[in-house]
């Protein structure tokens, strides 16, 4: 079945119009691409995935003139595995990143350099490529953005920094350009914009490609007025985390959320301005699912950090003014490493042929369809199998669980003892699945 869907009769005229006018001719050789990551954003944070408080209007542009993913998932239900997949094409447990990167007790663990990322491949294509904010899969500089396929690097390599003093959570000092600690004041989720539009501005004659993962909405929850809560050396102010979440922090999350959607404007302006928008893919998706605490997953069980849909199932979009038709709802199941594929194929470089992620380049730009596959997520001793409408949970210490997401989104209802037979197949994919990628590392 065909997944991609318009929103309204309207939609459909004007998608069957686009596909009319998108020939060979409309898609661009050597489009240039942005991908864009949020950190740690619910499902349901952006207001054109329903949000009543906050307000989103620049992504909820880019929605309605593209499509808006429901059934986009991360590979991994924290930072740094999602981040390596996207950047490999492979699940993550097979380039040994399947947790978090910590500052505190993993600072010699790292993305290896002898992976092969899709900055790399833009780069044998002659792209430009330029990285602006976050990292998380390397704090030594051998596993720098510099020396794994970016031209240019400015931000931060840990987890998260102070939003003003730019310290992590350990108390490193953690803003880099290139290589090198390059002291830049600044609020980040302004700086990593005010990089990216620069990016542009100069590579505007030649394809490039622009990674721009942002901090935002990831804690700790400052806006662009907070003081600095960390110093060089020093931990968070304890007093910091006594504070009422409802009364600051809600506030201050929706800020956040809403100057990264401010940012992401003047990076669509600048398109337009330079009348590159027409020339540009754009993808926009979160690393993860939201905290608990603020984040709002609307309908789907869980947060950040575990395996039920809120963990993992994120916002995503895609946006190619004059090829991708706009009003499009698409509810393909797909994952973060299959964005290497895609933006391989779509610029005409070799796919690598060891990675994991499938190409939806036809599936975005003709409506093909993609081959029905099984999708495996796996943290902290749980994993996760995703075979068609059906979803298996297995735990350390307790029995499976199944779940119809076709009919059970918010995975309420467990019905594993009405499929003895189907539990047991999955269980046997997950076995296979394991025996696969961690052998690879």
């Amino acid at each position: 079945m065909n997944k991609l869907k318009s929103i309204s009769i309207w939609g459909l005229i004007l998608s069957l119009a686009f596909a009319f006018a998108c020939t060979k001719e409309n898609v661009v050789s050597k489009p240039n691409i942005i991908i864009i990551m949020a950190d740690d954003l619910g499902y349901a944070d952006l207001s054109c995935y329903g949000s009543k408080t906050i307000n989103t209007p620049n992504l909820d542009k880019l929605a309605a003139e593209g499509i808006r993913f429901t059934d986009f998932h991360s590979n991994g239900p924290v930072c740094s595995p999602t981040r390596a997949a996207l950047l490999t094409g492979k699940y993550q447990q097979r380039v040994g990143i399947d947790g978090v990167v910590t500052a505190k007790s993993h600072r010699h663990v790292g993305l290896a350099p002898g992976e092969k990322t899709f900055a790399e491949t833009f780069k044998d294509a002659g792209y430009a490529t330029g990285m602006f904010g976050k990292w998380h899969v390397g704090y030594e500089t051998k596993f720098n953005p510099i020396n794994q396929g970016f031209d240019e690097y400015i931000g931060f390599v840990s987890g998260n920094v102070d939003y003003h003093s730019h310290v992590d959570q350990e108390g490193y000092e953690d803003w880099w350009t290139g290589d090198k600690l390059v002291k830049e004041k600044g609020y980040s989720t302004d700086l990593i914009t005010k990089h990216s539009v620069d990016f542009i501005k100069r590579h505007k004659d030649k394809p490039f490609l622009l990674y721009i993962p942002h901090e935002a909405p990831h804690g700790p929850f400052q806006g662009r007025n907070t003081e600095a809560r960390r110093q060089i050396g020093g931990k968070d102010d304890p007093g910091f985390n006594k504070r009422d979440p409802k009364e600051i922090e809600e506030p201050i999350y929706k800020e956040m959320i809403e100057v990264m959607d401010e940012g992401i404007g003047a990076v669509i302006n600048t398109l337009k301005e330079l009348e590159l928008d027409k020339n540009t893919f754009v993808f926009f998706c979160s690393d993860n699912g939201g905290i608990s605490r603020l984040a709002d997953n609307g309908p789907l069980r869980g947060f950040k950090a575990s395996l039920w849909e809120g963990g993992h199932r994120v916002s995503a979009i895609a946006w190619y003014p004059g090829v991708i038709a706009p009003n499009q709802i698409n509810d393909e199941t797909l994952l973060t490493m299959d964005l290497y594929p895609t933006l391989a194929e779509m610029i005409g470089a070799e796919i690598p042929q060891n990675i994991d992620g499938v190409s939806f380049k036809n599936h975005l730009l003709k409506g093909e369809e993609i081959s029905e596959r099984d999708l495996f997520w796996s943290f902290s001793g749980k994993t996760a199998l995703r075979s068609g409408d059906w979803k298996l949970m297995r735990f350390k210490s307790a029995e499976p669980q199944l779940f119809n997401l076709k009919t059970d989104i918010g995975e309420t209802t467990n019905v594993a003892s009405e499929n003895p037979e189907l539990v047991e197949e999955m269980l046997e994919k997950i076995r296979l699945w394991e025996e696969d990628v961690f052998s690879t590392q």
